[in-house]
């Protein structure tokens, strides 16, 4: 799945896949994040939101960095590419990834 933005000079225009808006340098993905689980996974729904569960505690910013991290492992860049841009209190986030080349590694189940 690759995701590319949609294109409004030259060329025909490609959509960027359900759960994710895409910018000229930046793709932001809304997720779900499910702290104190069993087991760190990414993993895109219906609805078209990623599902990031979670082993650490959302506390002191852990759950936070350990979700960098598995979006930055998910989609192949560096932790450096990767911010969370709104909900850093919230279960419910905004996911900047800035990247030249953004494409999951994982299918649609994550790693």
């Amino acid at each position: 799945m690759a995701c590319r933005a949609t294109s409004r000079t030259r060329g025909p225009a490609i959509a960027a896949p359900a759960g994710v808006s895409s910018g000229s340098k930046a793709l932001v993905i809304t997720v779900r994040a499910k702290p104190l689980s069993p087991v760190s996974s990414l993993a895109l729904e219906d609805d078209g939101v990623w599902v990031a569960r979670l082993r650490s505690a959302p506390v002191d910013g852990k759950a936070n960095a350990e979700l960098v991290d598995l979006v930055a492992r998910h989609f192949g860049c560096a932790k450096s590419s990767v911010a969370v841009v709104s909900g850093g209190s919230a279960r419910l986030k905004r996911v900047k990834i800035s990247a030249k080349n953004i494409e999951p590694r994982h299918g649609k189940n994550g790693p």
